[in-house]
Parts: C-alpha cells; sequence; structure tokens
C-alpha cells in the first residue's frame, strides 16, 4: 500500500482550475520525479498535498499513511511526516536561524508527546546536520534566509529537512536559479537523507538534478493530470525531446476520440 495516494484530485485557485482528476502514489523508500512544462500544475500540486489555504479542492482525496488528510491543517500534516522545500523560500527578519531550527523541533517533539531538546543536544544535533549538509556553522547566528544567496537559501531547506527526519519530502524546484556547485551541495544532502524511511518527490523542469539524484519513478504532468510515467529513462528522453511530442500524442488521441 503506497504511503502517499492521491485519488481524482482536482484543486482550484480563486476561480481557476488546476488540478484536472489527478492519481498519483509515493511510498517509503522511493524518488519519485514530477516534471511538466509551465503552467501544467507542479507547484499546485505541491502546494494541495501541504493544504495551502488559497487552494480549494473541488473533488477527490488526499491520503498519507491511509488517513484522509484532504481537509488537514498545514501543521497537522508537517506533525504527520510531511515536508516541503520551497521554490522560493522566505527571508525571516529579527528570528535567527538557531532559534527557528529550535523552535521546529521542539514542535515535532511536542507531537510526539516529547519534551523540548536539551540545548547540548540541540547543538550537538544542529552542528551534525550542518555538516552533512554543508551549512556554515556561522548561519546559526544569522537571521533566517536574510542575505542569503539562492545556493544557501535551498542549502537551508536541505538542513531543515535533515533536523526534522520526515517521512516525505516534497522538494518544489529546488534546483532552479542554483550554479552547477550549488546544485551539487542540494544533491548530496538529498542523498545523504534518502532511505527506506523516507518517500521524496521531486518537482522539476530540467534533467540537471535527476542527474545527481536519481528518481526511481517519473510522472509528466500536463493540464492537472499525470499523462505519461515511467523510469529514469524517461528524463532521458524528456531532455531530448522536450515535452512537444506528450501534447502531440495527446492532442491526436483526443482529435480520434
Amino acid at each position: 500500500m503506497p504511503d502517499l495516494e492521491i485519488r481524482n484530485l482536482h484543486v482550484r485557485a480563486g476561480d481557476k482550475p488546476i488540478l484536472r482528476g489527478l492519481d498519483l502514489s509515493v511510498t517509503k523508500g522511493e524518488i519519485h520525479a514530477l516534471m511538466g512544462p509551465n503552467g501544467s500544475g507542479k507547484s499546485t500540486l505541491a502546494n494541495a498535498i501541504m493544504g495551502h489555504p488559497n487552494l480549494d479542492v473541488t473533488e477527490g482525496q488526499i491520503f498519507w499513511g491511509g488517513q484522509d488528510i484532504t481537509d488537514a491543517q498545514p501543521d497537522e500534516r508537517a506533525r504527520l511526516g510531511l515536508f516541503m522545500a520551497f521554490q522560493y523560500p522566505v527571508s525571516v527578519p529579527g528570528v535567527t536561524v538557531t532559534k527557528y531550527l529550535r523552535t521546529v523541533i521542539n514542535a515535532h517533539r511536542e507531537a510526539k508527546g516529547e519534551s523540548p531538546i536539551p540545548l547540548k543536544e540541540f547543538r550537538q544535533t544542529v552542528e551534525a546536520a550542518m555538516e552533512l549538509t554543508r551549512v556554515p556553522r556561522e548561519f546559526s547566528t544569522r537571521y533566517l534566509n536574510e542575505g542569503f544567496s539562492g545556493g544557501e537559501k535551498k542549502r537551508m531547506e536541505i538542513l531543515q529537512m535533515a533536523l526534522q527526519h520526515p517521512e516525505l519530502a516534497i522538494l518544489d524546484e529546488t534546483d532552479s536559479g542554483l550554479d552547477i556547485d550549488a546544485l551539487r551541495v542540494v544533491a548530496e544532502g538529498v542523498n545523504s537523507l534518502a532511505g527506506p524511511d523516507l518517500g521524496v518527490l521531486i518537482i522539476t523542469h530540467y534533467q540537471r538534478i535527476l542527474q545527481y539524484v536519481q528518481p526511481t519513478h517519473v510522472h509528466v504532468i500536463y493540464q492537472g493530470r499525470i499523462v505519461r510515467e515511467g523510469g529514469p529513462d524517461l528524463v532521458t528522453e524528456l531532455e531530448a525531446k522536450g515535452y512537444g511530442w506528450i501534447t502531440d500524442e495527446l492532442e491526436e488521441a483526443e482529435a480520434v476520440a
């Protein structure tokens, strides 16, 4: 049984329908890549999974671990083990990285009925995670993402992922705006955290990050639906041929129908 199961999902943003009957399943231990042209619904799907309040689910269901979370609040989904790395991480002036990370860790501990993390354990945990994700220790005293480069912000997202130990990580175009060195660092962080207890959904336009993080499953989304699925070979085919051949096939099929 898949850990994440999305059935016939229809989502609107205001009056605009974006997802139009989407089905997707992800099991822990798998790495899924979701690819598709601009405006196809990739980021909308990521935000719908996390319960973004500006999106309306008009039909369909989202299940996590067999539990229907379609109407669950975003914080409840996070406590259940869902995590999202944003395409554009926001800055939080006045809140240091250390304070933010400790607040996040304690929120997850509270959800499990555990006491707040002792200061010494927190320092050791964060230092180990910073070393793993190659985030400089001096970042701990800076305000969250304030004055950070694009690559530094993305590394901070992976650092949070390392500390939260999610069961499902959604990476929404984490590779966008990164130079090759930053991309490798982020990919190394993802690979170091991947394993049998973590499902990963990578949302991307390009093959770049998938050269470093090898997907087990590849999905193509177009006009709010999954229209093609395959393995890693599908990524190579998309890189060589683009998305036009898929959209052409769909239009031909609709014309025949």
